[in-house]
């Protein structure tokens, strides 16, 4: 077999495996947020591919797994986008009022990762959604960032550790409201999230 054959052979293996790994997450997905977590099997999961049973074992040991790497792909996207509006804002409340509207935004646009996320909630505890490690990554970001701002005038002294564990509850709280209604509105719920961070901080001033 020549150099090339053996390249274009391992490339074609390499993308199978991408494939097969999508298929699985993607079926995974829609189960998780149409069955719940608790409600969901390895076996729901396959199929709804078009994979053998045994293959999904190739790529995870369980549903578990499969969720971890679900929750990793989301955190890390929304992660990745609360840092570029936090890094745009230019005053205090551009960075509060930044971080709801992409927050509340992504969701509205992907509706199936609410449903994903709401699966797991009190799987870990009655504040579960608040514990796992994308979220507690995500919020230790959001109170270097707010660190960051008090250091550079943007805001007087606050207490960092409070304000952020305040966003991310009332993101959290407003998300699923939003999400109930018929036509999820990110820009209302931005800006009734931000006015009411806001205010408690300029009230405490």
């Amino acid at each position: 077999m020549s150099i090339q054959t053996q390249t274009q052979s391992a490339g074609k293996r390499a993308n199978n495996r991408a494939s097969n790994r999508d298929a699985i997450l993607s079926a995974a997905r829609q189960v998780f947020a149409e069955q719940g977590y608790g409600g969901t099997t390895v076996r729901d999961i396959i199929r709804r591919t078009e994979l053998a049973s045994g293959t999904f074992y190739n790529y995870f040991d369980s549903k578990e797994a499969v969720f971890e790497a679900l929750s990793v792909e989301v955190g890390e996207d929304l992660r990745a986008k609360l840092a570029e509006a936090r890094a745009r804002a230019r005053t205090f409340e551009g960075f509060i009022e930044g971080c709801y509207l992409t927050y509340f935004s992504y969701y509205a646009d992907n509706p199936l990762d609410h449903a994903l996320m709401r699966s797991n909630r009190g799987r870990q505890g009655t504040n579960a959604n608040m514990r796992g490690p994308q979220v507690k990554a995500g919020l230790a970001e959001m109170r270097e960032d707010i660190e960051r701002a008090m250091a550079a005038g943007m805001v007087s002294n606050i207490n960092a550790a409070y304000v952020t564990a305040a966003i991310g509850g009332v993101a959290f709280a407003i998300l699923d409201e939003m999400m109930a209604s018929p036509s999820p509105d990110p820009q209302a719920a931005a800006q009734f999230a931000a006015q009411l961070i806001l205010s408690g901080i300029n009230g405490k001033d």
